[in-house]
């Protein structure tokens, strides 16, 4: 019994650790110039990626070797995901891994605060605000800190949970553990996200939207902005760590290794399987050549980008800034300048005090100048406080 529960808790601690490595995919530096087929180009990064986790495997317990497998289906179109809105608030939560703990065992809680259908915008905040989870994350474990949060400065709020999709779906081994949404296609988030601000615009009667997306949520607003309808409703994009230009092989790598490595055997057998979502988040992926093709911004929306010093998959971690076009603003936000003891990772940012303050002050310019400052923990996040 007591194994049982080790092996519990190191499954549960782990568990947060790989949604902190996972659920960013943050770490890209840009666009390819290089013109390959699509297929051919996928099949490699896939591969590379599977050479990449294969490399740093230690062997299982029984002495077998690890090894990661592709799974990218046959043919295009295979893979799919579906999106649901987030449903009974849960608790307002100050510890990430906590709030992490509580989503798994709570998978479609709505954050505290948000999907208040009957909210009516104020004068003052008279977009609402739609709220764009992670990788392997889900609306509630992202922003069960910063949603109650601007709720109480008077925001209407909202958050979804996009990208569902299951291990033969293409949604690959996180699909496995419960509410590890963000896992399908992009370019199908990025409609379920089209989907759902429509609803937002008609139940407030609002014309614009404003968004806070953490990790892939920063690259599928992106993406709902420049293919699928945004332009025009959205006014403000601020967003966390954000995978706005994709990620290396080897901080995808990471993933696997966590999985393997630190004991976590979920489906029976020893090689991780490497879903779409992860593979569209490779740097130089087709992806991303077509996202970013005409430049990082379009034209009439605020944007703000926010990277931290310590995030252990966005690194460096200034790939996660954009740079402005025609017509577009951006504030490119180091966490740390000017609060040093702010040492918040990938996942443990959207626990910091001060990026609250920081999204509260983007969302409205007219809200106090100066942010919080407080010592925010790497892996437990909320100034330390559960």
């Amino acid at each position: 019994m007591f194994a049982t529960r080790q092996r519990s808790r190191r499954a549960l601690v782990c568990a947060a650790m790989i949604a902190g490595l996972a659920m960013a995919q943050g770490t890209g530096a840009g666009v390819t110039t290089a013109d390959p087929p699509v297929e051919a180009t996928v099949e490699s990064t896939a591969q590379a990626l599977a050479d990449a986790i294969t490399a740093g495997l230690t062997p299982a317990a029984d002495g077998r070797q690890p090894k990661a497998i592709v799974d990218t289906g046959s043919g295009s179109g295979w893979a799919k995901s579906t999106s649901s809105a987030a449903v009974g608030e849960g608790p307002e939560m100050t510890a990430a891994l906590a709030a992490f703990a509580y989503g798994l065992t709570h998978p479609d809680a709505a954050p505290p605060g948000a999907n208040r259908w009957d909210c009516k915008p104020s004068a003052a905040h008279p977009n609402p605000v739609v709220l764009l989870h992670g990788t392997w994350l889900n609306a509630y474990d992202t922003f069960a800190y910063m949603s109650p949060r601007l709720a109480r400065a008077g925001y209407c709020v909202f958050a979804f949970n996009f990208g569902r999709s299951g291990l033969m779906e293409g949604g690959g081994l996180g699909a496995v553990l419960p509410g590890r949404f963000g896992v399908g296609p992009m370019e199908e988030s990025s409609r379920q996200l089209a989907e759902f601000v429509e609803q937002v615009r008609a139940a407030t009667g609002s014309e614009k939207i404003d968004i806070v997306g953490h990790s892939q949520g920063g690259t599928v607003a992106n993406r709902y902005l420049k293919f699928d309808g945004g332009e025009g409703k959205v006014g403000k994009l601020v967003t966390f760590g954000a995978t706005h230009h994709g990620t290396s092989l080897m901080g995808m790598a990471t993933l696997g290794r966590a999985i393997n490595n630190l004991g976590i055997n979920i489906l029976g057998f020893y090689e991780p399987l490497v879903g779409l979502a992860n593979i569209q988040q490779a740097v130089g992926s087709p992806f991303y050549a077509a996202l970013n093709a005409n430049g990082d911004t379009i034209p009439g929306v605020a944007y703000t980008a926010v990277g931290s010093r310590y995030d252990e998959v966005t690194n460096p971690y200034d790939w996660t800034f954009l740079r402005p076009g025609p017509d577009a603003t951006v504030d490119n936000i180091t966490l740390q300048a000017g609060c040093e003891q702010d040492v918040s990772d990938h996942l443990t940012m959207m626990y910091s005090p001060r990026s609250t303050s920081i999204a509260l002050r983007a969302l409205d310019p007219a809200a106090p100048a100066e942010l919080a400052c407080t010592f925010n923990p790497w892996l437990i996040g909320g100034g330390g406080s559960f």
